[in-house]
């Protein structure tokens, strides 16, 4: 499965959770409004770091070897733009229910992240690129 799949995934359950089991609402409308603006940022976030790679001709997949270095953009705040998008995605999903039990998903969606797809990417980035990996990693984190 690749990790927008898992971002649906996570939609689903969050839906799910504050239908079924919502624990406490912790944000009311107006305020839970403010989910809509961190999903739509949260695309773009993605959308950008991708089209990048559409520019430079290098997969986006994961799992596939890079034929280029981006280190521009977002990329020159964080090693991991797409994913911190999603992550931003499901913030504002779960702002916009406004109740305790979305949020739980968020953190367990990062940590498949990390496990499944950025420990593997950066092992591959770091054996195709050397070097010039090792130093981008040095000056950019991870995550933010």
């Amino acid at each position: 499965m690749l990790p927008p799949v898992y971002l649906l995934i996570a939609v689903l359950l969050m839906a799910g959770l504050n239908y079924f089991t919502p624990l406490h609402t912790i944000l009311a409308a107006p305020i839970t409004y403010l989910g809509i603006g961190l999903i739509i940022l949260g695309f773009l976030i993605v959308i950008w770091p991708a089209a990048s790679f559409g520019r430079v001709g290098t997969p986006i997949k994961p799992f596939e070897e890079s034929t280029y270095l981006v280190t521009n953009g977002m990329y020159r705040v964080t090693r991991n733009p797409m994913y911190l998008g999603m992550v931003v995605v499901l913030l504002g999903v779960a702002v916009l229910f406004g109740t305790a039990s979305p949020f739980l998903l968020v953190p367990i969606f990062g940590w498949i992240i990390q496990t499944k797809f950025v420990k593997f990417e950066e092992a591959l980035l770091e054996e195709t690129f050397g070097d010039e990996y090792i130093e981008y990693k040095s000056r950019v984190r991870r995550w933010l």
